[in-house]
């Protein structure tokens, strides 16, 4: 990549991204606001995410690995404090859902895609500066998830547990979701979070775990024509056949990441082959302007073409690592095309990102900054896309 384009999302990154997180979320009071509207508008009242939190501790803590820049641990170490000091149950493990806007306990419930989350951010913490602190909480969150969400007998994990471990009924993640007992956008998310932990704690048990969660996504959840299934019953069996092109486009670069971090060259070359497979699919989700549609039913031939941030940010990221694998050309003239429809559309003029683009325009009802939208998806694609050494 020339350093022209480079300095495109460097300037992105430190210059629009970022600075809206310090200057905008920080919370007065400690950690991080729960909330800025879609126009903008801080919500003083709005409770505290753990998703929201640990990824802000990610990418501040990637952003000052990448760059140095000391602001940038300090932001870092706020959020550390913040997921580590107010998210941790100190009385039964794991972590809360939320917090109320004072930082107090709402959501009690176990979600262990957030606690995946929390492991994500601690781990990319303490790589980046070696507070061990942040290892140990880490480590404790793995063991968590192998304690209390782990399936024995099928493989796999269980979505939700109650404050001290107990069943839950209701497992959503959020009430756009099903209520089932797996689902894909969990596992993808606790391979990430083993992942990045891995790197720094190679322990035996997390490697088994990593291997099995890669072996499920190229055996189970990766369907024929090499969409990821979405949601599954205990027993493995699919529950419904929508395609997700943001998360095929997304897991395409993160499962590859995970074998990398293995070191083990005979199951890279099965996950390179099976990335390229489901980059492909996700490609049908590319609309004629460079961008990615959000998802399809086959069922009902219902189509989500709303252009939402994070679909768009892993996109470019997705399409330019099939075009370090393969070298095609047309992987990176469609990361690049991506890029350029989310500096025409999606950039906000006074920071981040929005929502997403609606009936060709900006979508100013969905939040700006708060549970869900966080600075990690487009923080990452700068990221990746400044640690790329190929033309």
């Amino acid at each position: 990549m020339d350093e022209k384009l480079k300095e495109q999302f460097r300037a992105e990154l430190m210059q629009d991204i970022l600075p809206f997180w310090t200057g905008r979320m920080t919370d007065p009071e400690g950690g991080f606001r729960g909330r800025i509207d879609g126009l903008g508008v801080p919500d003083a009242d709005a409770p505290k995410g753990l998703i929201l939190n640990a990824r802000i501790l990610w990418t501040f803590s990637a952003a000052y690995a990448a760059t140095g820049d000391e602001s940038l641990r300090a932001t870092a170490e706020r959020a550390a404090r913040e997921v580590i000091d107010r998210f941790i149950d100190p009385v039964h493990g794991g972590a809360w859902w939320s917090l109320d806007a004072q930082g107090r306990p709402l959501g009690r419930k176990k979600q262990f895609y957030a606690i995946a989350f929390a492991i994500y951010g601690l781990a990319e913490y303490h790589r980046a500066t070696g507070d061990g602190e942040a290892l140990v909480k880490a480590v404790e969150l793995f063991h968590s998830i192998e304690a209390h969400s782990y399936d024995p007998s099928l493989g796999g994990y269980f979505e939700a547990a109650a404050e001290d471990w107990s069943p839950i009924s209701d497992m959503r993640l959020s009430d756009k979701d099903r209520n089932d007992a797996k689902t894909m956008n969990t596992h993808l998310h606790i391979l990430e979070g083993y992942s990045a932990l891995y790197r720094v704690w190679p322990d035996g048990l997390l490697g088994e775990r990593l291997r099995a969660l890669i072996a499920l996504f190229l055996n189970v959840i990766t369907g024929p024509e090499g969409h990821l299934r979405l949601f599954f019953d205990e027993n493995w069996k699919p529950q419904d056949e929508v395609r997700s092109f943001g998360h095929d486009i997304e897991a395409s670069w993160l499962l590859c990441e995970a074998a990398g971090v293995l070191g083990d060259d005979a199951l890279q070359v099965l996950v390179d082959q099976a990335s390229k497979h489901i980059a492909a699919a996700a490609a049908e989700g590319l609309m004629p302007d460079g961008s990615m549609a959000y998802e399809l039913d086959p069922a009902t031939g219902r189509r989500d073409e709303d252009r939402h941030w994070w679909v768009q940010a892993e996109t470019v990221v997705g399409c330019w690592k099939q075009y370090l694998l393969t070298g095609e050309e047309l992987w990176r003239d469609r990361s690049l095309r991506c890029w350029d429809y989310i500096k025409e559309h999606l950039l906000c003029p006074d920071g981040e990102w929005y929502w997403s683009i609606k009936d060709g325009h900006p979508n100013t009802s969905d939040d700006r900054a708060g549970f869900w939208k966080c600075p990690y998806h487009n923080g990452r694609m700068c990221i990746e896309m400044l640690s790329s050494s190929s033309e």
